[in-house]
């Protein structure tokens, strides 16, 4: 089974254009669900409003050495590590489901397109890839899912109690968990029920990729942009978020100067 090109061998039964055609749309429904995002949350107005915002307030310039500097280290700790949740559990469970993710679509990707013929030869590593990343996703969702939640974990909600924000990691958990169900059928040779969960799988992807505008999925584009102004902003001077030195009240943006307390 984990090594072994499902889309391979449905293939004899739906054409492989027609599994590319597929893959396609959910591209064209990502790109289209960030775009209606960003037009009616005005998340890339406020970003820009921001970065002005940061650059006008700025007390050092930096070069460009320095750019590559901060922007190489907000990648590798606070996007490619996620250095900023900490060293618990949280980050472990979001650092599996992250990669697990990425493998899982990349190798989807890679046998659609180049192995998805009832005769292709597919490097055992593809398939293997994706099974893994299918249940890294599995590991880190379900973790977060039942454990990690802080409105379960701080606030004793139930687990089942759902939410709009919840989409993303629900839709995604579903398409790892329906995929692995699927792969294990048709490697089984379970007739009638590998075609239902390959069904079920289908669905699931199109409410992930076609609810972007709804989840929390087009938030993966915004926090590394956001993660890199935060940090150039701090790097040149500008301080929005942190109080001003004892003996320099700071202008706010509402036009309110901090006053010095008052001792009486």
């Amino acid at each position: 089974m984990l090594i072994t090109n499902p889309f391979s061998e449905v293939s004899s039964t739906i054409p492989s254009i027609v599994l590319q055609l597929f893959v396609i749309v959910m591209i064209v429904l990502v790109a289209a669900g960030t775009l209606f995002d960003i037009a009616h949350k005005k998340n890339m107005k406020y970003f820009f409003e921001n970065y002005k915002k940061a650059k006008s307030a700025a007390t050092k310039k930096l070069g460009s050495a320095e750019v590559a500097s901060i922007v190489t280290k907000t990648v590798a700790s606070d996007i490619l590590t996620t250095a900023e949740l900490g060293a618990g559990q949280r980050r472990a469970a979001h650092l599996l489901g992250m990669y697990g993710s990425i493998m899982f679509w990349i190798s989807s990707a890679i046998m659609i397109f180049c192995y998805a013929s009832p005769n292709a030869n597919t490097p055992n590593i593809f398939p293997l890839m994706w099974h893994i990343g299918a249940i890294m996703t599995c590991l880190g969702g379900y973790w977060f899912w039942f454990f990690l939640r802080v409105d379960v974990s701080a606030e004793a909600n139930p687990w089942h109690r759902i939410v709009r924000a919840d989409l993303f990691v629900l839709s995604l958990l579903a398409a790892a968990t329906l995929g692995l169900v699927w792969s294990y059928l048709q490697s089984a040779g379970i007739l009638g029920w590998d075609k239902l969960f390959l069904v079920l799988f289908g669905l699931s992807n199109i409410l992930l990729f076609g609810g972007v505008y709804w989840s929390k999925f087009a938030h993966m584009f915004y926090k590394p942009g956001a993660a890199i102004q935060k940090n150039l902003s701090e790097a040149d001077g500008f301080r929005d978020d942190l109080p001003p030195p004892a003996d320099k009240p700071k202008q706010f943006g509402l036009g309110i100067k901090r006053e010095s307390p008052k001792h009486y």
